[in-house]
């Protein structure tokens, strides 16, 4: 704990590292599912994102947000920047208030966060969407999502294998190696045909601008989560490939604005509104049904919300503090 003040006597502090150490992916998706839950049944109020473009590659972002109408409220700040090498760092900070006094009580560091509770989401898509039988794993990036969705993933699913893609095929080695030490489960690095070769299940999470996936490359039944993407300039998952799946979201209103898959595909004509199937929130209240048959392709749009960080910041709070919120 710590503060500058006599107001802020009482703030929370928590640092990256502090953060990864505490904050498991057992304890963050539970947190996740019902943050996604609330989120579609109207016990969230949240904002669009917005967006400050800082130049090429850079943007700052505020994404406010209230678990419910005396609960925990509060906003992430954060910076994405793109790298020299097509990576991505978010950095910021994710700010909690008491429902009670409105007094700021816990500041987290965001980027940790972020990592965390992204692939937990996917995590909980992946076990509401995929098939019961689904234990092939394709990862495609190579950054710090792609290492924590294999983890989260391997804590939902019993998986058989877990297959990388990289550009840099060095690094696809590296993080094979490390997932494959950390989660039991075999995992090797592979060309983009031979990782998505009966692939029951497949976690975009690059830097891309332009899809890197095909209608064509998907096997019939897989479940497919589209996560590296977070602004409408940018589209993982090619056109056909959106109009041939069942296409679920983490909050419809947001995936209209900023979903760039879903908008190009719009734009192509290739479908419309009411393509969007469901909310995953909808979907894991029974609200709406997920997955229909065994064939079929469920796609999961992913483009993050506070909902999801003042969930997360809320357990780690209560985790340190013992009080409950």
């Amino acid at each position: 704990m710590g503060g500058t003040g006599d107001d802020l006597s009482g703030l929370l502090v928590l640092g990256g590292d502090e953060v990864h150490a505490r904050l498991s992916y057992e304890a963050a998706i539970p947190a996740v599912r019902e943050a996604m839950i609330a989120l579609s049944d109207g016990r969230v109020r949240q904002l669009l994102r917005s967006f400050i473009g800082l130049g090429e590659g850079r943007t700052f972002a505020i994404m406010p947000a209230a678990l419910s109408e005396r609960g925990v409220f509060g906003a992430k700040l954060i910076s994405v920047f793109k790298h020299a090498d097509g990576s991505k760092a978010h950095e910021g900070l994710v700010m909690l208030f008491d429902p009670e006094s409105g007094a700021p009580i816990c500041l987290a560091d965001a980027g940790a966060i972020t990592a965390i509770r992204t692939a937990a989401a996917s995590a909980v898509a992946t076990e509401a969407l995929a098939r019961p039988d689904a234990d092939t794993l394709a990862i495609l990036g190579t950054g710090l999502q792609a290492k924590a969705h294999a983890l989260a993933i391997a804590k939902t699913r019993r998986l058989r294998e877990i297959r990388i893609w990289g550009r840099a095929a060095d690094r696809a080695e590296t993080l094979a190696a490390e997932v494959w030490g950390e989660t039991g489960v075999v995992a090797r690095a592979a060309a983009l045909p031979e990782a998505l070769d009966g692939a029951d299940m497949i976690c975009t999470v690059t830097s891309a601008v332009d899809p890197v996936l095909e209608a064509g490359m998907v096997s019939p039944g897989a479940h497919v989560n589209i996560v590296g993407s977070s602004g409408p300039a940018q589209a993982e998952i090619a056109g056909d490939l959106v109009a041939a799946g069942r296409f679920i979201v983490d909050h419809r209103e947001h995936v209209l604005a900023h979903g760039g898959e879903f908008l190009r595909a719009k734009a192509a004509g290739l479908v419309d509104d009411s393509h969007i199937a469901a909310e995953i929130g909808e979907v894991l209240a029974g609200a709406r049904p997920g997955r229909t048959d065994e064939r079929e392709i469920t796609l999961y749009k992913s483009l993050g919300h506070a909902a999801q960080d003042l969930a997360v910041a809320a357990w780690l709070y209560q985790n340190v503090t013992g009080r409950t919120l």
